[in-house]
């Protein structure tokens, strides 16, 4: 490809091609437009990457050895080598069979959904677990297939090798190698987790309901968190541009202080390495005492988008008791008759509000929902606390929830006024 723009030594650029088999015996497929678009953005949010086309086939069935037909395989080699494709991206499955012929047909590298949110996720990883799980995804994914790029083990961080870059080098390793890292990478995560289930044992005793972000990717949950937080967590128009964990104190207008957690966006699709890999993020989501489902209300797919997040949401395992406000987003990038109608819809809802993130439009109804749904039904009960349970004490004292105490020769006798949350949270101290 022509270098012509960049300095001698200056990043290398991937010309790219992605492509949205569209399988027409397939029901249950996704909208072939909204698909291809949100293809082109996953690898638009990987670095040094130049898409210089996209387009939908429709294949009346999968054929099991290219994928493609003869004819529609031989014209888009043509395009490829016209358009000096270097990298084609396959929105859906490819077979490590199917992989291992159209590159040999193509002369291209080729990379299924599954390897490309795997690149992008490994790009953007930041904690130590964050890595760790991704490496330990990408290694699943490899041993299924040939061999290829193991650069991703010798790299501080970044790219997992499936696209190439510069400097990187083909490294070929056989089943073995793999499970002797898969092994190793297992006891890393191993000693990193046992860290995060103290923290996590050490944050259930914080006085403070957490209540987490979730949405589908680019749903605008970051901006929201820093409108909220005052934070400044990375939030772009971008796929996944929040990998990890991030949490912060609120305090809502009555003066409770909450945790707000930012998690990984939700995706359709997310291969099931990934489910696992983001746990770490996910287990915040598991944990809390409200949600906020974010959505781009702009969005052509958002009904669809929200329909994968909640189905992620019920395999993850979270309690159906668990409450749940739709915050619809992005309403500034409407036209005013759509917007005035949606605010019309979730006026009726107490589940339900409107807002931009972007502009703060909506900010103040939001935060009083948090707190009406927080502030639950509280009933009194009378506790003997031991002298020795002084942490304990302190801890009701911090809920607020303690309306009078006496002392006597058997310890500390309180009565408090608390809802169900926070008598079970006592219970775990």
């Amino acid at each position: 490809m022509s270098a012509a723009g960049f300095e001698e030594h200056g990043p290398t650029v991937t010309r790219a091609w992605v492509l949205h088999p569209d399988i027409t015996s397939d029901r249950d497929r996704r909208e072939a437009g909204p698909a291809l678009e949100e293809a082109v953005a996953l690898a638009a949010a990987l670095p040094d990457m130049q898409v210089v086309g996209a387009e939908i086939v429709p294949l009346p069935k999968v054929r099991p050895g290219l994928l493609f037909g003869s004819g529609k395989l031989e014209e888009l080699g043509e395009r490829f080598r016209d358009e000096e494709v270097e990298l084609v991206l396959i929105d859906g499955p490819v077979t490590p069979i199917q992989q291992r012929n159209l590159e040999r047909d193509w002369k291209v590298k080729i990379l299924d959904r599954t390897g490309l949110i795997l690149e992008i996720f490994a790009d953007r990883a930041r904690t130590r677990e964050g890595v760790l799980q991704v490496e330990l995804a990408a290694l699943s994914y490899q041993r299924t297939r040939l061999v290829r790029a193991w650069t991703h083990l010798e790299r501080q961080r970044g790219g997992l090798g499936f696209v190439g870059g510069p400097g990187e080098t083909q490294i070929e390793a056989d089943r073995r190698a793999i499970d002797e890292a898969i092994t190793r990478l297992k006891r890393q995560l191993a000693k990193v987790v046992k860290t995060r289930d103290l923290h996590r044992a050490a944050r259930r005793k914080v006085p403070f309901p957490v209540v987490a972000l979730v949405g589908y990717t680019n749903a605008g949950k970051s901006t929201l968190f820093n409108r909220l937080t005052g934070a400044e967590v990375m939030a772009k128009d971008m796929l996944f541009a929040t990998l990890d964990p991030t949490m912060r104190a609120v305090t809502l207008p009555t003066g409770l202080k909450v945790i707000l957690s930012d998690t990984v966006g939700f995706i359709s699709d997310l291969p099931t390495q990934l489910v696992a890999a983001f746990r770490a993020t996910l287990e915040e989501v598991l944990e809390a005492d409200l949600i906020c489902h974010v959505r781009d209300i702009a969005h052509p797919g958002t009904e669809e988008q929200a329909e994968d997040v909640r189905a992620i949401l019920a395999d993850l395992g979270v309690a159906k008791e668990t409450p749940v406000i739709e915050v619809w987003n992005k309403t500034d990038l409407l036209p005013p008759d759509e917007r005035a109608a949606l605010e019309t819809i979730a006026a009726r809802r107490d589940d339900i509000l409107t807002l931009s993130a972007w502009t703060g439009t909506g900010m103040a109804p939001l935060m009083e929902a948090v707190t009406a749904a927080l502030d639950e039904a509280r009933s009194r009960q009378d506790l003997l606390l031991g002298f020795a349970e002084g942490k304990r004490r302190a801890w009701l004292y911090e809920q607020g929830v303690v309306e009078d105490e006496e002392q006597d020769e058997d310890g500390y006798r309180l009565r408090v006024n608390w809802t169900a949350r926070q008598q079970a949270r006592f219970r775990q101290l």
